[in-house]
């Protein structure tokens, strides 16, 4: 798959299909539009494209509206890769995007560089300076620069697959629901850090991230899940989100011990964790004897979970 991070840096394009979107998480609906648009580009020779930007819109827009992070770009990336999409072109957005007209962008970015034959993007789909163009103004632009417009109903039955509900979920503490509509175990990535050196002190080293302060993380609470490292490696682990209230702590952290290892050294490397489910909400413990016998049950539930 070719990645495009500028419009001058596309080439080679003859005929495509395209889709537009910031595709926020890749969840399930975003899936279902880019597979219409890999079977449409093979029944008709051209090349399957995702247009897709960064950072998010909103943070250029409405920057106290940015909402979190379901993926980083590259993490994005990668869950587009697997769609078998030929090219991605990455837009900076930025101001000066903002403010281009819907007619400006469909022939600068999708008739000019990409060379359209069909747009497939969701019913809801809004573009251009103050959102003003819809999928009506996009197939009118579609008969004026020779391309077919489709638009995908929102797929998830009553509950359609969005960003915002699995924001909504992952927000409640609810990484099961938010999965469903992901089709993957959400994911919050970060270089670890050091912490307190309190969990290695209970038996229970923990590796702290620092995650992205725009990543959406889960409620407080014990999560069930995986740690995966720079190298690939993928291991069980029971991840912690919160402020440590037993110990009086104050600053929210996520970290997460690797289910049965005492030997690892994580310092200043990027690892991502990947959320299974929730295990219980944060709770204070009124010892240091009953904060133990509770690691010891969620790690045991931890391990039936991953197994």
């Amino acid at each position: 798959m070719r990645v495009w991070r500028a419009l001058d840096e596309v080439t080679g394009v003859e005929r495509s299909v395209a889709t537009v979107g910031v595709f926020d998480g890749v969840h399930r609906g975003h899936r279902h539009v880019i597979g219409e648009v890999v079977r449409h580009a093979k029944e008709i020779g051209a090349e399957a494209v995702v247009v897709t930007f960064d950072p998010h819109p909103m943070s250029v827009i409405r920057p106290d509206r940015t909402p979190p992070a379901l993926a980083t770009l590259d993490h994005r990336l990668e869950l587009i890769a697997e769609q078998n999409v030929d090219d991605v072109l990455v837009l900076p957005f930025t101001t000066t995007l903002s403010q281009q007209s819907p007619e400006d962008f469909v022939r600068q970015v999708l008739v000019d560089a990409l060379h359209v034959k069909a747009v497939h993007v969701g019913e809801n789909f809004r573009f251009g300076h103050r959102a003003a163009g819809d999928v009506t103004l996009l197939r009118e632009l579609g008969t004026t620069y020779g391309f077919e417009v489709v638009a995908v109903p929102l797929a998830g039955g009553q509950t359609p697959w969005s960003s915002t509900y699995v924001r909504d979920r992952l927000a409640e503490g609810d990484v099961v629901a938010a999965a469903s509509a992901l089709g993957r175990h959400h994911r919050v990535e970060g270089i670890v850090v050091h912490g307190d050196h309190r969990g290695r002190e209970l038996g229970y080293p923990t590796a702290n991230l620092g995650p992205d302060e725009t990543s959406a993380i889960p409620a407080d609470g014990v999560y069930a899940g995986w740690l995966t490292r720079e190298s690939g490696q993928r291991m069980p682990a029971a991840i912690s989100i919160g402020t440590n209230p037993t110990f009086g702590g104050t600053v929210r952290r996520v970290e997460a011990y690797v289910l049965d290892r005492d030997d690892l050294e994580l310092y200043d490397e990027v690892v991502a964790l990947d959320f299974a489910d929730r295990l219980r909400p944060t709770i204070r413990f009124d010892d240091v004897e009953s904060l133990l016998t509770q690691m010891a049950d969620d790690c045991r539930r931890a391990r039936e979970i991953t197994a």
